[in-house]
């Protein structure tokens, strides 16, 4: 990942990797530990494989209620604060997916995330999501 001073853009490198269904690049965009807060069952997986539970358990509540074809388009950021190595971002998202057949839009949802300077770079260290 590209060394940045700005957080949004590992934000963006994990929501690429989210859209692209790259569990690699969104696991890389996050720290050791992480936190992932989410209204699907069980809403928190945390540690070093949280990326990864996480991932599998959203493809696997896809399949069960028929959904897929997700794709998250981020908005201008409503705050992007960082103290030192510590960074904070509230952005608001469009959410989009297929759900049995049908186009799925929800608008007004909002990611946000903690991070770090892990080295040079920053992680994710948690993330929520709120629906629109």
């Amino acid at each position: 990942m590209p060394n940045s001073n700005d957080p949004m853009a590992v934000v963006h490198q994990y929501v690429d990797a989210f859209n692209n269904s790259d569990e690699k690049a969104m696991t890389a965009a996050c720290a050791d530990p992480m936190q992932i807060l989410d209204g699907m069952s069980p809403h928190v997986w945390q540690g070093p494989t949280a990326a990864a539970d996480w991932w599998r358990a959203a493809l696997a509540e896809g399949q069960h209620v028929g959904a897929s074809g997700y794709r998250i388009v981020l908005e201008e950021p409503r705050h992007v604060d960082v103290t030192g190595d510590f960074g904070y971002v509230v952005v608001p998202c469009t959410f989009s997916y297929q759900l049995q057949g049908e186009q799925v839009t929800q608008t007004g949802a909002v990611f946000t995330a903690a991070l770090a300077k892990v080295g040079t770079d920053w992680r994710l260290t948690a993330w929520a999501w709120a629906k629109g």
